[in-house]
C-alpha cells in the first residue's frame, strides 16, 4: 500500500538570531514511518524537533502537517494541529506533585469534555498499554527511570495522537530496558496507526525500529542523507555517515576482506 506524506519539511533554515543551526533542509515523513533524526553532537537534532512541533518558527522555509503550514494558519488552527501531536521528553517531564494517573489524566481534563469516570477508564487503559496500570496511584519519585519514561509515553498517547515525538527515549536506560521500550514504540505505532519521529543517537534503536531518517551534519550545517538507516549503512559512501552508523569500526559497508 502506498503511503501518504504526513509531515513535509521544505527548504528549512533554523537559526537563533544570526547564528544558523541548519539550512536547506528538505525531507518528507510518511504516515506510519518511524522516522529518525540523527547526526553528531551539536548538529541541531533537538532544534529540528522543536521546529517540527511548533515551538520554534523557521528562519526560512516551512513545515507542513497534512499539507498545512504550522505558521500560515490561524492561532486556533495551529492549536488544533498541535493537539494531534504526542510528545515525550528525555527526562520524562512528569509533574512531580501528581500521581502517574493524574499526569495521564491532565490532557484529557484540559482538551476533552469527558466525565471523571470516563477519564479514569481511559487513564487505566493508557497505563495498561505501557504496562503500568498497577502503578496508577504512584508518584513519579516512587518508580524507576524506565517506568517514568513509559508513564510519560502513556500521557503522550492520552489523546490518541496522529504523530508521536520522542527526544532520546532510550537515554539512561540499560540495554534490556531500551529494547523493551523500542518494542513498545513499535506496538503503539501499529495499534494507534501513528507516525513516530525520534531524536536518538542509539544505534541499536536506530536499526531496530527506524525505517526512514535524516542525517544532519554540524560542519556543513545541512542534511547530507535521508532514507532507511539500514539502507544508508549498506549503500551510502559518505564517510561521516559510515563513521556514525558503525561508530568508526569500518569505513565502508562495501569493504571486503581479501584472502
Amino acid at each position: 500500500m502506498t503511503k501518504s506524506t504526513h509531515i513535509e519539511v521544505n527548504d528549512l533554515t533554523m537559526a537563533y538570531g544570526s547564528m544558523v543551526v541548519q539550512r536547506d533542509l528538505s525531507f518528507a515523513i510518511q504516515r506510519g514511518d518511524i522516522f529518525v533524526i540523527m547526526g553528531g553532537s551539536g548538529c541541531g537534532k533537538s532544534t529540528l524537533m522543536k521546529h517540527l512541533i511548533g515551538l520554534n518558527r523557521p528562519a526560512k522555509g516551512e513545515v507542513l502537517f497534512s499539507g498545512q503550514s504550522l505558521w500560515q494558519v490561524s492561532a486556533e488552527q495551529q492549536r488544533e494541529l498541535l493537539r494531534r501531536f504526542g510528545i515525550t521528553y528525555q527526562a520524562g517531564a512528569l509533574l512531580s506533585s501528581l500521581t502517574l494517573g493524574e499526569n495521564v489524566a491532565l490532557p484529557l481534563q484540559q482538551f476533552t469534555q469527558l466525565s471523571a469516570a470516563e477519564i479514569d477508564d481511559l487513564v487505566r487503559y493508557k497505563l495498561a498499554l505501557v504496562g503500568l496500570e498497577p502503578y496508577q496511584h504512584f508518584m513519579p519519585s516512587e518508580i524507576s527511570g524506565g517506568m517514568r519514561k513509559r508513564a510519560s509515553l502513556a500521557r503522550a498517547i492520552a489523546l490518541d495522537p496522529e504523530v508521536l515525538f520522542f527526544d532520546e527515549p532510550s537515554a539512561g536506560l540499560d540495554p534490556v530496558s531500551a529494547r523493551l521500550l523500542d518494542d513498545l514504540i513499535l506496538e503503539l505505532r501499529d495499534s494507534l496507526g501513528a507516525t513516530v519521529v525520534i531524536v536518538t543517537h542509539e544505534l541499536a534503536s536506530i536499526f531496530a525500529i527506524g525505517n526512514n531518517s535524516v542525517f544532519l551534519d554540524p560542519e556543513t550545517k545541512t542534511q547530507i542523507a535521508t532514507g532507511a538507516p539500514k539502507e544508508l549503512l549498506a549503500h551510502c559512501d559518505d564517510a561521516k555517515i559510515q563513521r556514525f552508523l558503525t561508530r568508526g569500526e569500518r569505513t565502508s559497508p562495501k569493504e571486503t576482506t581479501t584472502p
